[in-house]
């Protein structure tokens, strides 16, 4: 079912009538009341407000905390957009601290998206006003070393030389000490890193040959030397370390070609099987998923996180890039066991469409779907919000009678008169 442009309408309102109906939604939408109470606070730059709501969050529920935390991102977007002079940096390392620890607390829901936000933010701020390069390299490798994706290029220009070299001497000393596991994984990303944002070409080469052969590391090897100019170097290159891969790299090539020209779940599935076999998934994976979301279809790109068998991941794109009902209905059956809060959204949205059909057979399943969302609810702890979703409801569609009797006798309990 189309959903109908309001937009004419809405620019047809008075101001006062268009503040109202703001001000109403605000009242039912957590997030968006804290994103009005920020935008009035910080209109002359001013963050404290910012800050206060920070405060008050980590204390909260994880429903509040996830609104807040999102009007705070909100926040500082809006300012870094509109090239504000205050220094953001503190704000928005604030919150990449406080969702990393709450997540560390409740690893559910779409905080681990709002903390990739944040620390895009966090890099903004940081190149806008750059602090001392010395402590921002500190946090820079204590959060790789406790497992955040943080990409040094992102911060390589508020770093600086003296950044760099901090967070270089660091990684030196930390391999000197022959570690092991998840310490030796993250201390080799980050030489790698360095070495790229210096453009240390010679020196990233050294450290990616040093390591077990294998296609994908001779390929970065070729990109890296004809990135530099250096082709004659990177032809030689590839004609020793990869004929024995021939087959193998004309099978993704030629999966490659198709993915480019047509891309889709169908081509995607395609180029993972041949990168599989040439084990160079990861890296062919991350250039494809940028194709697809260059393309800006939702229910492609959900495809191929689904073929990929990434739930959590297809999951936050259909949230980000707006996918169709149908596909996060699909999504959510699959999610409501473990994720109850997430999916209640989108259940709601289909409940209230099956309504707008005003027929009884809709009614019938929106009156099930009424039951669903009690039971979802409660899992997620949310049974008094329940209530109230169910007293707008039925204060909203008081006079359907054969819909307010299709939920009596899914026996949901109703608000007495």
């Amino acid at each position: 079912m189309s959903v109908p442009d309001l937009r004419p309408y809405l620019r047809s309102l008075d101001v006062a009538t268009l503040a109202d109906l703001l001000h109403a939604q605000a009242e039912r939408d957590p997030e968006l009341w804290h994103s009005l109470e920020l935008r009035a606070a910080t209109h002359a730059g001013d963050v404290t407000e910012a800050h206060r709501l920070l405060d008050t969050a980590v204390s909260d529920g994880n429903l509040d905390y996830t609104a807040k935390i999102g009007a705070v991102l909100d926040t500082v977007r809006r300012l870094l957009d509109a090239g504000s002079r205050a220094d953001l940096a503190p704000l928005a390392r604030r919150a990449v601290d406080d969702i990393a620890e709450m997540l560390d607390r409740h690893p559910a829901g779409d905080l681990g998206e709002r903390l990739d936000r944040a620390v895009e933010l966090y890099a903004r701020a940081c190149a806008a006003r750059p602090p001392a390069p010395e402590p921002l390299a500190d946090w820079i490798l204590d959060a790789a070393f406790d497992g955040r994706a943080i990409a040094l290029a992102d911060f390589a220009q508020a770093l600086g030389e003296r950044g760099v070299d901090r967070i270089k001497s660091t990684v030196d000393e930390v391999l000197a000490g022959q570690p092991a596991g998840h310490r030796l994984a993250v201390a080799e990303r980050l030489q790698e890193e360095v070495a790229e944002v210096r453009g240390d070409v010679d020196g990233l080469v050294a450290i990616l040959s040093a390591k077990p052969p294998r296609v994908d590391v001779s390929l970065k090897i070729v990109r890296v030397l004809r990135a530099a100019g250096r082709h004659g170097e990177a032809i030689a290159y590839a004609a020793r370390a990869l004929t024995p891969h021939q087959t193998e790299g004309e099978e993704l090539t030629l999966r490659r070609k198709e993915f480019d020209e047509e891309p889709s779940v169908v081509t995607y599935a395609a180029l993972r099987t041949a990168a599989l076999d040439a084990g160079v998934w990861t890296a062919q994976r991350t250039s494809a998923l940028v194709r697809l979301r260059e393309r800006g279809n939702a229910e492609e790109i959900v495809g191929a996180l689904q073929r990929d068998e990434r739930p959590d991941e297809a999951w936050r794109a259909a949230v980000r890039f707006d996918a169709s009902l149908e596909t996060r209905l699909e999504l959510a059956v699959e999610r409501e066991t473990t994720h109850p809060a997430e999916v209640i959204p989108v259940y709601r949205t289909h409940l209230e469409q099956l309504i707008e059909l005003k027929d009884p057979k809709a009614y019938q399943e929106a009156a099930k779907y009424l039951k669903k969302l009690r039971t979802l609810h409660k899992r997620a702890d949310a049974a008094e919000e329940f209530t109230g979703y169910v007293a707008e409801l039925v204060n909203v569609h008081r006079r359907k009678t054969r819909l307010i009797a299709e939920f009596r006798a899914a026996r949901i309990a109703l608000p007495k008169g």
